[in-house]
């Protein structure tokens, strides 16, 4: 993983190509492999305080997620994908620690597809209320309070 650069950036301040990468990433895994035709530009992405997070090698796009601002001072991740090619390599939950620290002591809210809510369990979430489809994919809320820091 030498190779391996963490890039941390908000809307205004991707490259063009860098945000190509980045969508053509979230289409490939969220339209594409789950076969979920959905509108993958919701216009959260440009908002000022929302900031893209991601792992890149060689130049593209190996792991990605975004934090976004909610109100009440809750911050949400989203978008987590990680390629295909990438997989099985820890990429997802070494982002996912690298969010959870820059967010800080806050409440971070997430909407996990069902089958990950083990996963996110890691890192301190639980679920926050029913269970419902998105798009045909069956999610879960889930919530990692500021008082309830990620179990060890």
């Amino acid at each position: 993983m030498s190779d391996l650069t963490l890039r941390r950036a908000r809307f205004a301040q991707l490259s063009g190509p860098e945000l190509y990468e980045i969508l053509r990433l979230r289409v490939d895994v969220f339209v594409v492999e789950q076969d979920c035709p959905y509108p993958e530009l919701d216009g959260r992405d440009t908002e000022p305080d929302t900031v893209h997070l991601w792992y890149e090698r060689g130049g593209r796009i190996a792991s990605y997620l975004r934090i976004l601002a909610e109100p009440g001072g809750t911050a949400r991740i989203g978008r987590v994908c990680t390629a295909v090619d990438e997989r099985g390599a820890g990429l997802a939950g070494q982002l996912l620690d690298q969010a959870l620290a820059a967010i800080g002591p806050r409440t971070v809210a997430l909407s996990a597809q069902s089958h990950l809510t083990a996963f996110y369990a890691r890192y301190g979430f639980r679920p926050d209320g029913e269970g419902y489809l998105e798009d045909g994919i069956p999610h879960t809320p889930m919530v990692r309070s500021r008082d309830h820091p990620p179990a060890t």
